[in-house]
């Protein structure tokens, strides 16, 4: 860890520190991209460091990772929820249902917003998917089996995020 102490400290540097931490927030948090800054905070620090130890093939091989944990989100929450025979109008709902339900709880900071976000999608998808089918066990297991895609889509991310954070400590300091 002595590459650490001559790392120099620039606007780079920085920067790709601080996407790289909230993209391991974002692995957690569904609202934010979390492999997408990793990647982006990888490719600023690779940029400050003049790509010396994290060049354009680990950047790909990351970017790779990146695309891959989009894939499983648009994939799992999607199909799951299609699967158990959701609408596109209730995902929209849900869509709708965290925006509103974000915007109408961010008076509380960062918590209340991500409540909010969850509690608003998952209401949202319930009811447009009741008016749909006037069937509120439907409803309820459509929601079921799109919480169960977000679920397993956020273990996803977690599990990339983290292989890519190590790939990154590896190439940038051993």
């Amino acid at each position: 860890m002595d590459q650490l102490s001559n790392l120099p400290v620039t606007t780079y540097t920085i920067l790709g520190f601080a996407l790289i931490f909230l993209g391991l927030v974002g692995a957690i948090v569904p609202v934010l991209p979390g492999p997408l800054l990793i990647w982006l905070g990888t490719l600023a620090w690779a940029w400050g460091d003049h790509f010396t130890r994290i060049n354009w093939p680990t950047l790909i091989g990351l970017g790779v990772l990146a695309l891959a944990a989009w894939g499983a989100d648009l994939f799992l929450t999607t199909a799951l929820s299609r699967r158990a025979g959701a609408s596109w109008r209730s995902i929209g709902g849900a869509i709708l249902g965290g925006i509103v339900g974000g915007a109408f709880l961010s008076q509380i900071p960062i918590l209340g917003t991500l409540a909010g976000a969850l509690i608003g999608s998952v209401l949202g998808m319930w009811l447009i998917e009741y008016l749909i089918k006037r069937d509120g066990r439907t409803a309820t297991a459509v929601v079921y089996a799109y919480m169960a895609g977000s679920l397993l889509n956020m273990v996803i991310e977690v599990v990339v995020s983290l292989v890519m954070v190590l790939i990154f400590v590896w190439r940038a300091f051993f």
